[in-house]
């Protein structure tokens, strides 16, 4: 971690950072409907030197609509650990860049963090551009406590890995957010009445903001029985509420004396 990096966690005083010439931003784009991205982050992206793109097929759609022609290069999880020195010179020599995902935020469950991470270091401060999230959609119509919630992006896949990460979930009772692959969400709704308990509430938000966006609520028996053989096909996030804690007697009594 270089010195400038471990100055702002310690909270200890910066040294001066020298001036870039260039800019990175880090902007959102729409996770379905394109009516949703916002007027800053066009600006920005018409302003771009280079627009860095997981797939550069999909943000080609997004610009052609809004008629942005900055040049388009991919950026991704099997190159980013390669391209990212060579982005960092780029911005510091004066190009301007920006950094999206192929729906949603960079950095969440998508690249973003070691560019952002390698250009604090270098002094570089990045722009963020909040937008569309599909974390903070699911979240908002889930209909479930939101004042305490975490995040777990994508599920391990192998099965020692899963079933840690499933009962860690469990334990820490708040309601959870997890990203799935269409391909594994029939097993997840099997796996979450085991951990959870069968009348945890459950969400199941599919396809955000598209054409065929579908939100199914109900107990993690009632998804199971019901969905748990379905083909299920597109952008899949599961929200799962807390279980009920049992009260001791005392806090029966407290409770019915607030």
């Amino acid at each position: 971690m270089s010195e400038i990096l471990r100055n702002r966690f310690s909270g200890e005083a910066e040294p001066s950072v020298v001036k870039v010439a260039g800019t990175l931003s880090i902007a959102a784009t729409p996770i379905g409907n394109l009516e949703d991205i916002t007027l800053r982050a066009l600006r920005v992206m018409r302003e771009a030197d280079t627009i860095l793109a997981e797939d550069t097929r999909r943000t080609r759609i997004l610009c052609s609509k809004f008629n942005i022609t900055s040049r388009l290069e991919s950026y991704h999880i099997f190159n980013e650990h390669g391209r990212t020195p060579d982005l960092i010179r780029r911005i510091k020599a004066g190009e301007k860049i920006v950094l999206v995902s192929d729906a949603g935020m960079p950095c969440i469950a998508d690249p973003g963090f070691l560019l952002v991470r390698d250009a604090v270091e270098a002094g570089i401060e990045p722009e963020i551009i909040p937008g569309a999230s599909a974390l903070i959609f699911s979240i908002a119509a889930s209909a479930l406590p939101s004042d305490r919630f975490a995040f777990h992006g994508f599920l391990p896949v192998k099965s020692g890995r899963r079933s840690a990460r499933l009962a860690e979930i469990a334990a820490s009772r708040m309601t959870a957010v997890v990203f799935e692959s269409p391909y594994r969400l029939s097993k997840l709704l099997k796996e979450i009445p085991e951990y959870f308990g069968k009348e945890t509430p459950v969400v199941i938000v599919r396809e955000a903001t598209k054409v065929h966006q579908e939100i199914l609520r109900g107990t993690a028996a009632e998804l199971e029985e019901k969905y748990a053989s379905r083909s299920w096909k597109g952008e899949c996030v599961v929200v799962i509420g807390a279980p009920e804690e049992e009260l001791s007697p005392e806090d029966e009594t407290e409770k019915l004396h607030e």
